[in-house]
Formats: C-alpha cells, sequence, structure tokens
C-alpha cells in the first residue's frame, strides 16, 4: 500500500501573513484527508497555529539560530529525514524558498518570479504555480496548491476558538450591549492613524450606537493604547495584556473592529468580527479584508512611501482619514447583519 502523502508548510510570519496562509492550509487538508501536513512557522506564532485544525506538526524555526550551535540545525535535520512529497514556500522571499529547497522534498512549490516580493527566490523551486489574475494574497496562496491536483480553493478559517478568561471577563462586564474592538498599534508607524483620531472615533461609536471601546495594545504598544482611552470621553479602556488566543476570542465575540493594516485586523477577518479597515502604504486589494461587508478606507492612490516602514514626508496619506469618514464606514458596516 501506498503511504498517505507529507506536506510541508513554510510560512514564518508575520502573524497576518500566517492568517492568510490558513485557507491553503485547510483546502490541502480538505483533498488529502490522511495526509501528514506540517507547518515551520517563528516560534512566536505557534499558539495561533495551536488553534488551527488539521495541521499535523507546527515547528518553530528561527533562522538566527542558524548562525551558531543552536536548534535549528537539528530541525533541518528533521525535516530532511521526514522526506515530504512537497514543500510548499507561501511566504515568497529568498530566506523561505531556501529553507523550503533545504527541507528536501521530492517537489519545492512556490509562485513565480512576477508574484514574489523577492523574485530570486524563485531559483529555488522545482515547480511554480501561476495565481493568475489573483491579486490577493489569499487565493494567491491558494493558487498553490493547483500543481497538486487541489481543485476546491475555497478560502476557509477552520480556527477553533479558545476558552480565553480574558475574553470570558470582557464578555461579563459588557453584557449584551457588547463592545467594539479598536486596534492603533502597528509594526510599521507609516500603517497607524493618529491615537487622537482613535480616541474621537470611540467617543462617536459610543454616543450613536451605545457601544464602548476595547484598545488592544501589543508588546511595547501600551502607552499607545492609554492615549487613545484618554481622548475617548471615558468611551474606550485599554484591553489587559492579552495573548494571540486571548485575541482571537476576544474578536469573535466583538460587535466591531476599527484597524490599520495589521495582525489583530487579520484575526477579526478569520473570526467572522464586522471590520473597518485603514490603510495607507499597503495595497487592501492585497492584504485588505476579503468579506465583502466590510469597509475599508484607503489612501494607497495618493501614497508616496509605499511598503515602507516610515513616511519620508512630513504629513502621512493614512493621516488623510477623517475621523467623520471613519464614522461613515462604521455606519455603514454596522448597517449589515450578516
Amino acid at each position: 500500500m501506498n503511504s498517505p502523502p507529507r506536506f510541508l508548510i513554510i510560512r514564518l510570519g508575520s502573524l497576518g501573513d500566517i492568517i492568510h496562509g490558513i485557507p491553503a492550509a485547510a483546502a490541502l487538508r480538505r483533498h488529502f484527508p490522511q495526509a501528514r501536513i506540517d507547518w515551520v512557522v517563528d516560534p512566536r506564532y505557534v499558539e495561533l497555529l495551536d488553534l488551527v485544525e488539521g495541521l499535523d506538526g507546527r515547528i518553530p524555526f528561527d533562522p538566527r539560530g542558524l548562525t551558531g550551535d543552536g536548534g535549528a540545525w537539528s530541525t533541518l535535520a528533521e525535516l530532511r529525514a521526514a522526506r515530504y512529497d512537497a514543500v510548499l514556500d507561501f511566504q515568497g522571499l529568498l530566506k523561505s524558498a531556501v529553507l523550503a529547497r533545504v527541507a528536501g522534498g521530492q517537489r519545492t512549490v512556490g509562485l513565480p518570479r512576477a508574484h514574489l516580493r523577492e523574485p530570486m527566490a524563485a531559483l529555488f523551486y522545482t515547480t511554480t504555480a501561476d495565481p493568475g489574475a489573483a491579486s490577493h494574497v489569499i487565493d494567491k496562496t491558494l493558487g498553490l496548491l493547483a500543481p497538486l491536483g487541489v481543485v476546491d480553493r475555497t478560502a476557509r478559517f477552520p480556527i477553533a476558538v479558545p476558552r480565553s478568561a480574558v475574553a470570558l471577563s470582557i464578555a461579563e462586564r459588557f453584557g449584551p450591549s457588547g463592545y467594539a474592538l479598536v486596534n492603533p498599534g502597528a509594526a510599521w508607524p507609516n500603517k497607524r492613524w493618529p491615537p487622537a483620531r482613535f480616541g474621537a472615533l470611540a467617543a462617536a461609536i459610543h454616543r450613536e450606537h451605545g457601544l464602548r471601546s476595547i484598545v488592544l495594545w501589543g508588546p511595547g504598544e501600551e502607552p499607545l493604547a492609554v492615549s487613545v482611552a484618554a481622548a475617548s470621553e471615558g468611551a474606550a479602556e485599554p484591553a489587559p495584556a492579552t495573548t494571540i488566543p486571548d485575541i482571537v476570542a476576544i474578536a469573535r465575540g466583538a460587535r466591531l473592529m476599527v484597524s490599520g493594516d495589521t495582525g489583530p485586523l487579520h484575526i477579526g477577518g478569520a473570526m467572522g468580527t464586522p471590520l473597518v479597515a485603514l490603510f495607507g502604504p499597503t495595497f487592501p486589494e492585497r492584504n485588505g479584508p476579503w468579506s465583502a461587508h466590510d469597509v475599508v478606507l484607503s489612501r494607497v492612490t495618493t501614497c508616496a512611501c509605499l511598503y515602507e516602514r516610515q513616511c519620508r514626508r512630513e504629513s502621512r496619506c493614512i493621516d488623510d482619514i477623517t475621523v467623520e469618514q471613519v464614522m461613515q464606514a462604521v455606519r455603514q458596516r454596522l448597517s449589515v447583519h450578516a
């Protein structure tokens, strides 16, 4: 008897990009229900993949460990020993392509040069899968499954909602009226809408819709959350310290989330949270919300610093989005019951 196929996914980070890769992993599982499917990921995001149904192995890997005698070398040896039938590079960078090839699968699958942020990565693939006209990274990644014969490439997010003490406490405190989430942070300063505007927005949401807001924050961002709450006329409060599973559970219970292009926004999308997304230097068509009901405010067409962490101008394009424009988007999104 032939043994079940073995597949390895390479997608180290970041948080939002891992979310965007989950539908492809889910589609692979639906087509190959008996297969072994492992995922190599940055150690910081293993706790997210622990919630994803259908994965067999979540393999933490930090490329920086290759510079010493750490566990990264032994991980590479274990990957090669697993003899995967196919290694799929969901990341499309030179480092991920090299890792995919070194893993030693029978096939190394990636996108063609025109769809890669680092075109040299294509040199390390034995098979490329052209996603055609697909613009969103979810659909591009799903397109990688075509050479494996996967036909059903519907985007689904089999993420188990964890039992989170933080989320349960929030739900109990806010009661039946529920709560909104605002997320002012982002790893790139160029993606951050001003905290004073988030505070004014929270005040307006409370006045019009009776929803108080919880301000999410990540490492080093607590002062940012405090400043949003201080500008909210008492309508917002900083979230407690949260883990990624906490954010999954909190987002699942929220009636609305307003955020820039960053990980919690994409967690909200995967959880079906109603979204209003604020985009400055990145294309929402590529990595924005994918629900037709969600609302995007984008200034990408006027941005002079596309895909740059820091803006080189005094006035950033995302600053052109006004509080009233976001409130109009909130009204539109809350009017849809889906």
